[in-house]
């Protein structure tokens, strides 16, 4: 027992002495040199008990440290919180500023607001507006989880702010604006980093680049809880953080936003001006700005002897980023960059060793100096909103393209969903309460139109326009590296149109739409109804919306039998589409009519109630062509190797989007799982690296999912990683052949082979000669970089029910595949000859031309069962809502049409 106690508090002493140590070697770092800070203003050290970047703080603590500042600065400090995550953690933004400007808050909003709209708010008031308010900044910190050091820089901002004495900068800074701090966008994501940071932490920190502290298992922390890159979900506002953001930053319209993030571990510092293509659709004035704040940054860092770069990468092309999404209301939007040590310190590459304070410090440096910035340039920042908006007016009333037209026709479903999103971003939508015309067209009743005319009129064509070019000389000097094969300068996806990828009617009008219009503020899922009494034999819902979709998922989790026609049928002067969903009222409970009415109600959908089984045209309700719709257990792949983002996305669309559980297994328990309890299987996308599928399942693995297959399961796979597997030789799932680039004019490139080390020799004449010598023999296809591709469908095949004769699909990587012949399963989408191929996007010729009526779907029988390859992700980001319909066919219709043996 004396033995015991020696023994520990022997290491109690050494644990001390390592604190203390570590403690004594950073006594003279400091964040900003020579500041004097107040001591009523409780410290980190203090609250947390521990400096900053001394630790990596979890989200709890993060919130602790700045309820404590508020605490004890009630005056200059409010904190506000605007969403929870999918976890239920809280997320909010620390509105810091001079005791005047906090305590009127709400009233800088409302003049914001004012300044807003020039159509209320004249010049002359907009002037008067201009001398008082102060420059809204927003500092938005840790989209990513595992970018750790801006968290912990945003506490040290509001300690800075709101401590330093007698400091020049601060109390311009509080003179002039208000600073929005939101100290972590991704709280789920940061929480699951620090966990598995401190689960991987030894006696002390490690340096070492491969030490497991510096290197998260599956899925990381950069994503939230169903794996969506934050950064990417500005355009589709899909989940709660974001929209959370969004509301807020409408709220208070802060003339500078600021993304920070982190960057790989062997970088310095990025910051402004961003890097070229420039989205056509922004002011010039807004990136002329970006050159002060990237002057007034450099200053800074040239003082204290940090290291950085500017206009090399991160463009602002795409608006779906955080550091684009504000400038389409007329922010100065900014993405910064710091080298991350993804722990307390790490070695890089060139020998020196850094730290996780130094980490925090830049961010800190840059959070101070912008701010500084909008402080000397407050009036301008002001004008320039003011005019950005005022312009925007102005260019909606005399461009070519004055109004968009969305007929709320087809699926109504994405129609509505995408008025929904378009409000949500602040756009103001019109619905017509009697028909109309507009260049020379007839609209019904219930369509809605989008008038540019409006303060976010840019914001309005970069999502409803069908393309967005880049610069001309931007795309000729891609052309240029590609010859060279030197990889391309894009950054993200080139094509977005959202009308494109949720398959919805978008008409530019050349004319002002005239007519009797509500304003609307639509719900993303508008009530349905059921349309009839009780009926007497079935009630039918038409298949083709998202809201049909919705109404399946939980008729199945209702334990209600459900039938679906392959085939359309009319009845009663009116005509239902293929898939559509028939409920016999005999086989099932006798509130069956409530049941649906409260379905209805909470799905959108429409149900209409029939007293006959009599059909005018095409199948009864007792055909062969109609088929029983089990309620299928779904499985989805988990773990490495499937990408996070897609499984995540693909978990989200089924479960939030359309209410029906899954369950997630670890892919490498698939080897030996018992399957005989799941319908249906999805193998995510995922990486080819490691081996993919096959490495980690293994031909025990391989041959349980087949011999699952075959008798009954449905395997979907997402992704050409994914295909790729199940159309390997191995594997035999799929009797498809993934293809090199094709070379023009020939099969293959002949080329002699080597005889003792040489070959025959060639004259060289040319440049074109030349080129040709140095090409590979075989080669991929260079990567296509996000485009949007038509896609025909196959009628007659039941994957294709409901839905219109052809949808997009984005299109990313160099994965092109064969169709598969008749006599092994069938194409039910494929795209597009090569002149209708491009909808949207930047595409290498070659690629327009070789993806050409190749598949976006395979279909092959086995068995009982079927295999279904996606050779593009359905579910990118989750925001390919015209995708939807045919994933479902596949999800719930593959068990409809298979034979499975399933032990409930």
């Amino acid at each position: 027992m004396n033995c015991f106690r020696s023994y520990a508090v022997m290491i109690l002493f050494v644990i001390g002495l390592t604190h203390t140590c570590s403690a004594n070697a950073q006594t003279s770092f400091e964040h900003w040199p020579g500041t004097q800070y107040n001591p009523a203003v409780p410290t980190m050290e203090q609250k947390l008990g521990y400096r900053p970047g001394d630790r990596i703080s979890s989200h709890a603590e993060l919130m602790s440290y700045l309820e404590a500042l508020e605490q004890a600065v009630p005056d200059q400090m409010k904190i506000v919180e605007y969403a929870r995550s999918w976890e239920g953690r809280k997320l909010v933004y620390a509105f810091v500023g001079s005791p005047e400007n906090i305590g009127r808050l709400d009233g800088i909003s409302e003049d914001m607001q004012r300044l807003a709209d020039p159509r209320q708010t004249s010049q002359a008031e907009a002037n008067s507006l201009i001398e008082t308010v102060p420059a809204i900044v927003c500092l938005s910190y840790g989209v990513h989880g595992n970018e750790i050091s801006s968290p912990d820089a945003a506490l040290m901002t509001a300690y800075h702010l709101l401590a330093a004495q007698n400091d020049p900068v601060v109390q311009k800074i509080l003179a002039n604006t208000v600073v929005m701090i939101d100290p972590t966008q991704n709280p789920d994501g940061r929480d699951r980093f620090v966990h598995n940071f401190a689960i991987a932490e030894g006696l002390e920190p490690d340096a070492s680049p491969m030490a497991a502290e510096h290197n998260e298992p599956w899925p990381g922390g950069r994503t939230n809880h169903y794996y969506f890159d934050l950064n990417r979900d500005w355009l589709a506002l899909t989940q709660p953080e974001t929209r959370g953001r969004v509301r807020v930053l409408q709220e208070y319209y802060p003339l500078v936003f600021v993304d920070l993030h982190e960057m790989g571990s062997n970088s310095t510092y990025y910051f402004a001006p961003e890097a070229v293509p420039y989205n056509p659709h922004l002011a010039q004035d807004q990136r002329a700005s970006l050159e002060l704040f990237g002057r007034n940054n450099a200053k800074w860092f040239d003082q204290f002897g940090f290291s950085y770069f500017t206009r090399e990468v991160f463009d602002a092309f795409y608006p779906g980023y955080g550091a684009s999404w504000p400038s389409y209301y007329g922010s100065v939007a900014m993405t910064y960059e710091q080298a991350s040590a993804r722990g307390l310190l790490v070695r890089r590459s060139d020998g020196t060793t850094m730290h996780f304070r130094d980490t925090v410090q830049h961010h800190f440096v840059a959070s101070i100096s912008t701010a500084e910035t909008a402080a000397d340039n407050r009036g301008k920042l002001l004008n320039d909103f003011y005019d950005y908006r005022q312009s925007a007016i102005r260019e909606g009333q005399t461009q070519s393209i004055k109004a968009y037209i969305l007929p709320r026709t087809g699926n109504t479903s994405a129609v509505d969903k995408l008025v929904a999103v378009l409000n949500m971003h602040g756009v103001e939508i019109q619905r017509a309460t009697t028909a109309f015309r507009a260049d020379g067209q007839q609209y019904d009743i219930g369509t809605y139109v989008v008038s540019l005319a409006q303060p976010a009129k840019r914001l309005i064509r970069t999502v409803l326009d069908k393309n967005v070019p880049m610069d001309a000389d931007f795309t000729a000097e891609q052309e240029r590296r590609r010859s060279k094969n030197l990889g391309d300068q894009i950054y993200d996806v080139t094509a977005w149109s959202l009308p494109l990828m949720w398959n919805v009617a978008c008409i530019p009008s050349p004319e002002s739409v005239r007519g009797s219009f509500d304003a609307v503020e639509p719900a993303l899922i508008p009530p349905g109804r059921v349309i009839g009494n009780d009926a007497a034999v079935a009630y039918l819902v038409p298949w083709g919306t998202q809201a049909a979709g919705r109404l399946l998922a939980a008729g199945l989790r209702e334990g209600l039998r459900i039938h679906s026609s392959d085939k359309a049928f009319a009845q009663n002067m009116r005509t239902y589409p293929s898939g559509t969903l028939i409920f016999k009222v005999k086989e099932n409970t006798p509130e069956i009519h409530d049941i649906l009415t409260r379905l209805a109600e909470s799905t959108g959908a429409e149900i209409y109630a029939t007293d006959t089984g009599w059909i005018d045209d095409g199948p009864n309700f007792g055909s062969g062509n109609v088929a029983f719709m089990r309620r299928p257990k779904i499985a989805i792949a988990w773990d490495r190797p499937t990408g996070s983002n897609s499984a995540g996305s693909t978990r989200f669309v089924i479960e939030r989007q359309f209410g029906y559980p899954v369950t997630p297994i670890r892919t490498r328990q698939l080897g030996t799982a018992d399957l005989s309890g799941y319908h249906v299987l999805i193998l995510p996308g995922g990486g080819f690296g490691g081996g993919g599928y096959a490495g980690v399942l293994g031909d025990n693995g391989v041959k349980n999912l087949k011999d699952w297959v075959r008798k009954g399961g449905t395997l979907i796979g997402l992704g050409s990683a994914t295909v790729s597997f199940m159309a390997s030789e191995k594997t035999g799932l799929l009797a498809i052949f993934r293809e090199d680039a094709a070379v023009e004019g020939e099969d293959k490139k002949n080329e002699a082979k080597p005889t003792n080390g040489r070959v025959d020799g060639r004259l060289i004449a040319s440049e074109a000669d030349y080129q040709d010598a140095i090409k590979a023999a075989a080669e991929a296809p260079d990567a296509a970089q996000g485009i949007l591709a038509k896609v025909n469908l196959d009628p007659d095949h039941w994957l294709a029910v409901g839905m219109d004769r052809t949808v997009n699909a984005l299109v990313s990587g160099n994965a092109i595949f064969t169709p598969i012949t008749i006599d092994n399963g069938r194409n039910p989408a494929v795209y597009a000859g090569p002149e209708d191929l491009l909808q949207s996007g930047y595409l290498w010729e070659e690629n327009r031309l070789q993806l050409a009526y190749k598949p976006l779907v395979v279909v092959q029988n086995h068995g009982r069962g079927m295999a279904v390859g996606f050779t593009a992700d359905p579910n990118y980001r989750a925001y390919m809502d015209g995708l939807n319909i045919l994933f479902l066919n596949a999800l719930f219709r593959g068990p409809a049409h298979a034979n499975p043996q399933v032990t409930e």
